[in-house]
């Protein structure tokens, strides 16, 4: 009997390695499909009940030095850092320095309407405050630069409130900064210092912090706009004064599992301050992150974009499941990504990408396709240059269109394709436009 028992034992286990085996396998032909197709290209870290299944990073950390990512590569994090102001200020709060009811005005007096905003309107994204990163002009030109308190604040201070606080739900950056701020003047210490004796220190999250634009390190990754085969383009750093608390941190997947182990065990701040952070007030947010669920159980998740780098964090407490995925390729993809990596893990339906292979088409041909097109909110100029067809959307740079097969196109810079329609006469009269799952048509208007 007892041996039964242990061939069953033994069997079983087989079993379990035989399907870890099969979920890593999957995992890493996820992810290395998309890095072929230049739509993920950094560095991944995948758990689920307390294992690693995969831990790896996929294309180069910086393309000139011939340097690739690996499992030490660097990344700035983008608003992934919200999560992190939001427990630095429920751990204020423990230590009584400051209450998530205190009114912005007791901080700075002179806040329009600062007597109606409390600190968790600003948690939760309901105060009302205008998004600076609104702000073209200065997304475009001065995000490089340091930025003082004062001029920071300057950029939605006097701005009219998008709505009463607390009545309806809008992302705001402002917000953030606003309690990296606040958080300053409670505590009396610069924000950095505080997320670093609260939280990286204690957890050694050695290889975190916030001024990413001047880090000297080898393992710092460069960030792209893009990356294809043909070329790609480095993007210029964003100022860590400009993006502060709402999205300035940079850090390495081992040092997120770190945190993530941290908020398992409930350590920083007591499990009662957890599950308040965890608590969605509107539209699906809690504090600094996103609570819905999948399987039925509770998903706790966050992305994160800035100039040459776009990111994701998602948790799954009940499973011990932590996806971390960091690119430094700017990609959008990655949202796709993460929702594939959850259905491995929970053995539901998923599809690889397509690999697109371009054809060639003689320049007369290509001819037929240029012109105007009307997309019902913007134009779309498709043109010939250098033997190769492009489009341009109105107000951004042209994208060259590689041929898959006649009449249909594709960008190898984004997950976008292009089909031309036809008339009676077989003229060109139209496209669809394909992007992220999503379609439109267009006419031909010149």
């Amino acid at each position: 009997m007892k041996k039964l028992l242990c061939l069953l034992f033994l069997l079983g286990g087989l079993q379990y390695a035989h399907a870890q085996d099969s979920t890593i396998a999957k995992l890493d032909t996820l992810l290395s499909t998309y890095n072929r197709l230049y739509k993920f290209n950094g560095t991944a870290l995948i758990t689920q009940h307390g294992k690693i299944l995969l831990h790896k990073g996929y294309g180069f950390r910086n393309i000139s030095e011939g340097a690739r990512n690996d499992t030490g590569t660097i990344f700035q994090l983008g608003s992934v850092t919200k999560q992190f102001t939001a427990v630095l200020i429920l751990k204020l709060e423990e230590e009584k320095q400051l209450s998530v009811q205190d009114k912005v005005s007791k901080y700075f007096p002179d806040f329009p309407k600062g007597d109606s905003i409390t600190i968790q309107h600003l948690l939760t994204h309901t105060s009302g405050i205008y998004n600076y990163t609104n702000d073209r002009a200065f997304m475009e030109s001065e995000v490089f630069k340091p930025a003082s308190r004062e001029k920071l604040m300057a950029l939605f201070k006097d701005k009219p409130l998008d709505f009463s606080p607390g009545t309806k739900w809008n992302y705001s950056n402002s917000g953030y900064c606003l309690l990296g701020y606040i958080a300053e003047k409670a505590a009396n210490k610069p924000y950095e210092q505080l997320v670093r004796e609260y939280i990286f220190n204690p957890l050694h999250m050695t290889h975190s912090g916030f001024d990413f634009k001047r880090l000297d390190n080898k393992d710092k990754s460069t960030g792209y706009f893009f990356i294809n085969q043909d070329s790609s383009k480095v993007a210029p750093g964003v100022d860590s004064s400009v993006s502060f608390a709402a999205g300035a941190m940079y850090s390495t997947t081992r040092d997120l599992y770190k945190w993530h182990q941290a908020a398992q065990q409930y350590k920083i701040i007591s499990k009662a301050d957890w599950e308040r952070a965890y608590t969605p007030v509107k539209n699906n947010y809690g504090y600094g992150m996103i609570i819905d669920s999948t399987n039925g159980k509770r998903r706790i998740n966050h992305g994160g974009g800035i100039h040459g780098f776009i990111t994701t964090l998602i948790r799954i407490p009940e499973d011990d499941v932590c996806i971390v995925l960091l690119d430094n390729a700017s990609d959008n993809t990655i949202g796709r990504i993460g929702e594939s990596v959850q259905s491995i893990l929970y053995n539901r339906p998923y599809t690889l990408p397509k690999v697109r292979n371009a054809i060639q088409v003689p320049e007369v041909k290509l001819q037929q396709y240029t012109g105007e097109y009307d997309m019902k909110g913007f134009t779309i100029t498709v043109a010939v240059k250098d033997g190769m067809l492009t489009g341009q959307p109105s107000g951004q740079g042209p994208a060259t269109l590689y041929a898959e097969k006649e009449d249909f196109f594709f960008l190898k810079i984004a997950d976008v394709q292009i089909k031309f329609t036809r008339g009676e006469n077989n003229e060109v009269n139209g496209i669809i436009l394909y992007e992220n799952d999503r379609e439109r048509t267009g006419a031909k208007i010149k």
